[in-house]
């Protein structure tokens, strides 16, 4: 249940409103800077944290086999009636472990895990980073988002700088192949100052 996994606090009681924000916000322009990362061939996407659906919606319309991970149940039921149609299996999951993902046999072209780091603590991101790199076929790639500024009252969220991250990740093979700092494209988190980092890697060969 979500109520038992660090770093979803305040999710579910502001649900509703939170999937409301989420789906005003264009997939293509809230992904602007990394979507060359995505393979034009239909691949296999994994996006950790899914929230209301709209990227793994958005995903699979482009033709690509979605796995969705959502801890939150109400944002997972948000996804699930999204697009019932689509070519995304959902699964109540979460990081650091993934432990119901993992014990299949799987393996993704891309994992997205988008504002999902600042949840996790230091110990959690070191078993996190060992996670999402099982996952990564050779070649594939992981692209991320670092959030900073002040935290919403009642969440969970740390200020994880880009080259603790880096270094990280290049303990499991990973290399940067992309490092922008942006202006948050809600306006409600650009009045309060909010910055993010989006980071991708790809998994040596």
């Amino acid at each position: 249940m979500s109520i038992n996994v660090s770093g979803t606090e305040g999710y579910a009681e502001h649900a509703q409103s939170l999937i409301r924000r989420w789906r005003s916000i264009p997939f293509a322009g809230q992904h602007k800077p990394v979507l060359h990362l995505i393979p034009n061939a239909p691949s296999r996407i994994l996006d950790v944290g899914a929230g209301a659906g709209v990227d793994a919606a958005a995903f699979a319309a482009m033709g690509h086999s979605v796995v969705a991970v959502e801890p939150v149940d109400q944002l997972r039921a948000a996804g699930i009636n999204l697009c019932p149609s689509c070519q995304v299996e959902w699964l109540d999951d979460s990081l650091p472990e993934l432990a119901v993902l993992r014990s299949r046999p799987e393996t993704f072209d891309v994992v997205m895990l988008t504002a999902v780091w600042m949840h996790l603590d230091a110990e959690q991101r070191r078993r996190a980073m060992h996670t999402v790199s099982s996952l990564l076929l050779d070649g594939g790639v992981l692209i991320m988002s670092l959030r900073h500024g002040p935290v919403p009252e009642g969440r969970r969220m740390f200020d994880v700088s880009a080259n603790e991250t880096i270094q990280l990740a290049g303990l499991h093979a990973l290399r940067p192949v992309l490092e922008l700092r942006i202006q948050s494209i809600q306006q409600v988190n650009r009045n309060e100052g909010v910055l993010w980092t989006r980071l991708a890697f790809e998994k040596g060969r």
